[in-house]
């Protein structure tokens, strides 16, 4: 669907070159929800407007459903950007006209649509948003959500295939942004549309996406599945993002500290598996005992997961078999595996 190679950005600033964007490879497929995230600076919303030409890259190529839309301009380009919405972080409502008025205003542009034509189109965004009963209303009477919704109608009134959503909830509040982020899953699922956002909130990452490319310093320093990459982050940016996250949902800073010297592990798991007694499990099979230190059980779009920080003891303490007899158990990396959990030893 969409496909960026070897892209690159750079600006003009008092005579010296700044390099926005270095060797970007990116893949969107159809019918997907693809997140950006990074934080401020990092290049992303420049990323995003080199995806419809709002700012055309120095270098490589943005291809659309296979056609390289840096070939083109003028009428061509133009036809290509009508099948690519965009909504944005501040609205760009026109404050002059109604919220109907507003989502009818790109179909009067493109002069190709009767009157009637129109209304049924402006009616039909209407009730897929859920403001029917505001249509004549002005920006100014809406709330910040409304105004969003009037926004996601506007961007889609031309059928698009592809929609760029730039850092969409970010000026809302936390219930709001909830519900925008499930008009725009909801939109994806009815219409199969794909959905490429920008943003600098891992939650919203998690709670919408399907995969995800971390930018930093104009460079995707890590991509792949939401899932994986939110779980198992590699890069220090990523595990940055992640953990700040984690550390905001589970309404702590910092790993709290168990028994010193004591082994500290980190075990995940996802699916069917946070539904199961595992923690039981563990303990009866390998001989050790779990002490919970800091976790998480939530859910990525609709995969649910566990990450929990636990310290391992021996439960020889509370009169069960040491570690190292023959009766203590089975050794516990072993016990993790086959219960298709991902065991981590953390080291200070």
């Amino acid at each position: 669907m969409v496909q960026l190679e070897q892209v690159s950005k750079t600006f003009q600033s008092n005579k010296k070159d700044i390099v926005a964007l270095s060797d970007i490879n990116l893949h969107v497929q159809a019918g997907e929800i693809y997140g950006i995230i990074g934080r401020s600076g990092a290049g992303k919303s420049t990323l995003l407007r080199t995806i419809n030409l709002l700012e055309r890259p120095t270098a490589g190529k943005v291809c659309i459903d296979g056609v390289d839309i840096t070939s083109l301009d003028g009428g061509s380009l133009a036809a290509q950007r009508q099948r690519i919405g965009m909504v944005f972080q501040s609205f760009n409502l026109l404050n002059a006209k109604t919220v109907a008025q507003n989502i009818e205003f790109p179909l009067k542009l493109a002069g190709k649509y009767s009157r009637a034509e129109r209304e049924a189109r402006v009616d039909e965004l209407l009730d897929l948003v859920g403001l029917k009963d505001q249509r004549d209303k002005h920006p100014a009477q809406l709330s910040g959500g409304q105004k969003q919704r009037v926004g996601i109608a506007r961007a889609i009134a031309h059928h698009p295939r592809l929609l760029l959503c730039d850092e969409a909830t970010s000026a809302l509040d936390p219930e709001t942004t909830q519900s925008i982020l499930d008009l725009l899953a909801d939109i994806n699922s009815r219409l199969g549309l794909t959905i490429v956002l920008i943003t600098h909130e891992m939650s919203v990452i998690r709670r919408l996406c399907d995969r995800v490319a971390v930018i930093d310093r104009g460079r995707i320093v890590e991509q792949g599945d939401v899932a994986d990459v939110f779980l198992h982050p590699v890069h220090p940016v990523t595990q940055g993002l992640v953990n700040e996250s984690l550390a905001a949902e589970a309404g702590i800073r910092a790993v709290q500290r168990g028994s010193a010297g004591a082994l500290r592990a980190r075990i995940t798991y996802r699916g069917e598996a946070v539904y199961q007694p595992l923690i039981s499990q563990i303990e009866a099979r390998s001989g050790k005992r779990l002490a919970i230190l800091q976790g998480v059980v939530s859910s990525m779009k609709d995969t649910p997961y566990a990450q929990l920080t636990v310290e391992l003891c021996d439960s020889s303490e509370a009169g069960a078999p040491a570690a190292g007899d023959p009766a203590a158990g089975e050794p516990i990396a072993e016990v993790m595996h086959s219960l298709g959990i991902r065991y981590e030893v953390i080291h200070d």
